[in-house]
């Protein structure tokens, strides 16, 4: 008799250490913690389109490309909230938010139109007083993960692999002011001395929003019943383009630059979690 009792209090314990520490079907799971994005960049060259209307492409051609400029992404880092939900034991889908990261845009080369306005005119978008060129972006990504975790629902050590989306948009786009000074006063006022405008100009600035997969792996520790600390590592191959303008003072667009960037950051990610 009290053999059975002493095998059924071992089985209850062993049950109840199992379930402790599962990962199963119908769990939830919140992690929040310390996010770090790393891009791994490359940018093709500037090119601008200048609004020909009452310009002569013999005095400033419609299309131009500076060789040798382009762009560099600073590194950053965040707060994020993940939400997983465990569709069985072994399939979940994660939501990744949180606290956008802000980022610096470095410029580097010369922007120089050919022809006459080429000698009149040029921007040193690498110069120290110039840089960065963004001194601030924020950028929004939140992403959806569908995650496959291996091992037993009772395992304390559970690795996954994840694909999933995001939608990246950036927000809050500050200029460098010596930066944009030079291009009102070196291009921007030769486009209006040229089309025979009159008052200030002003620049605008922008980055294209864009879809793009996302690849996660990482490991997931059962600290206890509810607690449990995760570490990942996931990739991006984000691309953007990144677009300036300048403006007459009716708001009329005297030329766009643009930039294609690869950004395809490689985002890692520590963080505390609660099961429920």
């Amino acid at each position: 008799m009290k053999i059975r009792i002493l095998m059924s209090v071992m089985a209850a314990f062993a049950i109840s250490i199992g379930t402790a520490h599962a990962q199963q079907a119908g769990d939830n799971m919140v992690n929040f913690g310390w996010m770090h994005i790393a891009p791994q960049d490359s940018s093709s060259p500037m090119t601008t389109s200048v609004n020909q209307q009452f310009l002569a492409p013999l005095v400033v051609p419609a299309n131009f490309t500076s060789p040798g400029t382009g762009a560099s992404v600073s590194n950053g880092d965040t707060a994020a909230l993940v939400f997983t939900h465990f569709f069985t034991d072994n399939i979940a889908a994660q939501m990744v938010t949180g606290i956008p990261p802000t980022f610096q845009l470095t410029g580097h080369g010369v922007i120089a139109p050919p022809g006459i306005a080429g000698a009149l005119s040029s921007i040193d978008i690498g110069a120290p007083n110039n840089n960065p060129i963004v001194g601030s972006v924020r950028q929004w990504s939140p992403a959806v993960v569908l995650q496959y975790y291996f091992g037993e629902a009772q395992s304390r050590l559970r690795p996954f692999l994840g694909v999933g989306v995001s939608y990246t948009f950036f927000t809050n786009i500050k200029l460098n002011p010596h930066f944009e000074n030079e291009l009102n006063q070196n291009f921007g006022s030769v486009l209006t001395t040229l089309s025979g405008r009159t008052g200030p100009t002003s620049v605008e600035a922008s980055s294209s929003p864009s879809w793009e997969p996302v690849f996660n792996a990482g490991l997931s520790y059962a600290i206890n019943k509810h607690w449990f600390a995760s570490a990942s590592v996931s990739y991006v191959p984000l691309k953007t383009t990144a677009t300036i303008k300048i403006k007459a003072a009716d708001g009329t667009v005297l030329s766009t630059s643009d930039a294609n960037i690869k950004i395809n950051p490689i985002v890692t990610y520590l963080s505390l979690g609660y099961r429920f």
